[in-house]
């Protein structure tokens, strides 16, 4: 078969179409690529667009919270200040404990004492005590006398007896008998009987008190008596 060859012109017009075959192809895969970057968001922009959207505050009567006044919220006081307020205020709950207590410790000194005070002291009822009662007796009235000058006397007019009566001596015979403890005739005890005693001639106290109020008039004391008096 014959060969046959294209003139120069024609083959420079088929490559010349080929060529801008494979141009428009290449042309029509990157636009392709093109609109698939372009249609694919970076992730950059993934994340802007599912971030959430920041929430401003407002306060209740819709005004941002930053152009509040001043004076509608409280500010927080420093930490330092707190502390010592703390402190103040521990401070100040003790001492009105103590101020309590101290006040409840006066009520009961005060009570114990009033107590005391109701309650009348006890003396024994035997010769100790009667002397004893009587020389308090005898204390508040100004009356002198000691308990060995009380014990003294008595012994030796009575031996202990308050119920002890001299049925012999000239007393006796003018029909006024020494009794009692400090053996003690009825005018002698009307006229120095102490008051706040018992009114009667043999009662131990009376007659102890009596006794030691007319010696303090005859002789400056009980105690200044030795014998009969």
């Amino acid at each position: 078969m014959p060969s046959f060859t294209l003139p120069r012109t024609a083959r420079i017009t088929r490559i010349t179409r080929a060529h801008k075959v494979a141009t428009a192809v290449l042309v029509a895969a990157g636009a392709t690529t093109a609109l698939a970057v372009t249609a694919e968001p970076s992730s950059a922009q993934a994340t802007a667009a599912h971030a959430p959207a920041t929430v401003k505050k407002v306060s209740a009567n819709g005004m941002p919270a930053a152009v509040q006044a001043k004076g509608d919220a409280p500010k927080a006081e420093h930490p330092a200040i707190q502390s010592v307020a703390a402190q103040v205020k521990v401070a100040d709950t003790a001492k009105q404990a103590h101020a309590m207590k101290k006040a409840h410790t006066v009520k009961q000194a005060a009570n114990r004492s009033t107590e005391r005070k109701a309650q009348p002291k006890a003396y024994a009822n035997n010769l100790d005590g009667w002397i004893r009662e009587a020389l308090d007796i005898m204390k508040s009235k100004g009356i002198p006398g000691s308990y060995e000058g009380l014990h003294r006397n008595i012994m030796r007019e009575s031996s202990g007896n308050p119920n002890a009566v001299n049925d012999w001596d000239i007393n006796a015979i003018n029909g006024i008998p020494s009794k009692g403890l400090l053996q003690v005739i009825q005018p002698t005890f009307d006229t120095y009987h102490v008051a706040g005693t018992a009114d009667n001639l043999t009662d131990p106290v009376a007659n102890i008190t009596a006794a030691a109020n007319y010696a303090a008039d005859r002789y400056g004391s009980i105690d200044n008596v030795n014998s009969a008096y």
